[in-house]
C-alpha cells in the first residue's frame, strides 16, 4: 500500500518533550542507565485522599454512563468557586467553565474555535511546545514576542503592543512559564491586559497550569482586572499541582459564548472527560491542598539545589527560575565545541551529546522558541538529580 498522509499531518512537528521521553524510555529498555530532565511530570504519587474518591467513585457504581460534555455540574461549580475565592476571578460561574482531557486539548478546542485561516496568535516566547503546532493546525499564524536570559525571559506589553496587527485574533502566554519557570507580576500583567483592552477583537489566553506552583507567593489572574474578564480565557487543571498528570483533567474558563463554542467542538471530538477521573477532580479542588503545599516546598528545595549545582557549571548561563520545576539555562558557549564522534553546533546537538555522553535527556530549546538554551526539567528526586547534574558537568568539561 502506498499510504498517503494529508498535508495537515506531514507539516506538523513532533512533541519534542515527548520525543525526547522517548527515546530516554527505549534507551531504559536497553538498560542504560538514563536520567530522563525531560518531561514536565511530577515525580509524586497523586495525593491519597484524591485516590480515595475514585475508588469510592467506581465502588458507588453509578458514573459509568457518558458525562456531560462540559463535565460533571458540581466539578464545574467547585471549579467557579475556586477562580472566585483564589483567584478574584468574581464573574466566573460553572456556565464558563469546560472540562477537557487535559489542558492540552483545552488549548486545542480554544484555537479550533477561535481562528480562520490567516489569523494570527502572539505567542509570549519562549512558550510551551504545543501552542504553535496547534495554532497552525488551527489555521492560524504564530506570531513569536521573545524574552531573554536577561529579562528573565519574559517579553513586555509594549513588544506585544507592537506585535498586534489587524489579522491578530489572540495572545497567549504562561505564567509560571513552561519552558523558563518565570512569573508575570501583577504590574507586568496590567500592563499586557491594557495593551488587550485597545482592541475589541482580540482575546488573551492565560495558561495558569502551574498556578499552584508559584515561588513568588502571589499568583495573579489577568481575568480578575477590571475590564478582562470578557477578553481572557483562562487555561488550568490538575496534572501539575496535584500530580495527576495521568488522570487527564484539565479546563477552560471562558465567557459564555467562547465556552459553548469549545463544548460544541468537544461534543464531535471526544465527548466529556473520563467519568471518574472527574471525581478525583473534585476531591482535589474541594478537599485538603495541604500535599500540594507539601510538593511546591519540595519543588523550590530541589530549585535551590540545581541552581546551586548549575552555577556551579562553567558556561551555563540561567536566570532564578520563579516557579513551575524547569531551568533554561543558555548554551551557547558550549557551540562550535567537539567532543569524539560529537561535533555541538546547536542546542539540538549539545541535547543528542549529552544523552549519549552523560545518559541524561533534556529537551532542546529550539522546541520552545529558543535555540540558544535547553530545558531542564527538576521534578525528580534531588539524588537524581545531584547525580545528572555531576555527569552534566563532566560531560561538558569534555567539550573543547
Amino acid at each position: 500500500m502506498n499510504y498517503i498522509l494529508s498535508d495537515r499531518i506531514n507539516n506538523m512537528e513532533e512533541s519534542a518533550t515527548l520525543a525526547m521521553a522517548k527515546t530516554a524510555r527505549e534507551l531504559k529498555l536497553k538498560g542504560i542507565d538514563i536520567i530522563s530532565l525531560s518531561l514536565g511530570e511530577p515525580d509524586f504519587k497523586t495525593p491519597v485522599h484524591i485516590q480515595e474518591a475514585a475508588k469510592a467513585a467506581v465502588d458507588e457504581g453509578k458514573w459509568f454512563a457518558y458525562p456531560p460534555v462540559a463535565g460533571y455540574q458540581d466539578l464545574r461549580e467547585a471549579i467557579a468557586a475556586k477562580l472566585r475565592d483564589v483567584n478574584h476571578i468574581s464573574e466566573a460561574k460553572a456556565e464558563h467553565i469546560v472540562l477537557s482531557t487535559g489542558a492540552k486539548h483545552s488549548i486545542a478546542n480554544i484555537f479550533m474555535c477561535l481562528l480562520n485561516e490567516g489569523d494570527e496568535v502572539v505567542i509570549f516566547s519562549p512558550y510551551w511546545v504545543s501552542y504553535a503546532e496547534i495554532i497552525k493546525l488551527a489555521g492560524g499564524v504564530p506570531v513569536l514576542i521573545e524574552g531573554n536570559l536577561e529579562n528573565n525571559f519574559k517579553a513586555t506589553a509594549d513588544q506585544l503592543s507592537d506585535a498586534l496587527t489587524d489579522k491578530t485574533r489572540a495572545v497567549i502566554y504562561s505564567s509560571p512559564c513552561n519552558p523558563t519557570g518565570s512569573v508575570f507580576s501583577k504590574e507586568e500583567l496590567e500592563a499586557i491586559a491594557e495593551v488587550i483592552k485597545s482592541r475589541q477583537d482580540v482575546i488573551v489566553i492565560a495558561d495558569e497550569i502551574y498556578e499552584l506552583i508559584n515561588f513568588t507567593g502571589a499568583h495573579a489572574s489577568i481575568a480578575s482586572f477590571d475590564g478582562m474578564f470578557e477578553r481572557t480565557i483562562t487555561v488550568n487543571g490538575f496534572s501539575k499541582g496535584y500530580a495527576m498528570t495521568g488522570w487527564r483533567v484539565g479546563y477552560i474558563c471562558a465567557p459564555v459564548e467562547i465556552a459553548k463554542a469549545c463544548e460544541k467542538m468537544q461534543g464531535q471530538f471526544t465527548s466529556g472527560g473520563n467519568t471518574i477521573a472527574q471525581r478525583a477532580a473534585l476531591a482535589a479542588i474541594r478537599g485538603d491542598h495541604g500535599p500540594s503545599t507539601v510538593m511546591a516546598e519540595a519543588y523550590l528545595r530541589r530549585r535551590d539545589l540545581v541552581l546551586e549545582l548549575i552555577q556551579d557549571i562553567p558556561g551555563l548561563e540561567t536566570h532564578v527560575p520563579e516557579g513551575a520545576f524547569y531551568f533554561f539555562p543558555k548554551v551557547t558557549s558550549f557551540f562550535g565545541k567537539t567532543s569524539g564522534k560529537h561535533s555541538v553546533n546547536n542546542a539540538d546537538d549539545l541535547c543528542l551529546y549529552l544523552l549519549d555522553e552523560a545518559h541524561v535527556s533534556l529537551v532542546t530549546g529550539a522546541a520552545f522558541g529558543a535555540p540558544d538554551c535547553v530545558r531542564l526539567s527538576y521534578a525528580a528526586s534531588e539524588d537524581e538529580l545531584k547525580e545528572a547534574l555531576k555527569r552534566i558537568k563532566e560531560a561538558l568539561s569534555k567539550l573543547k
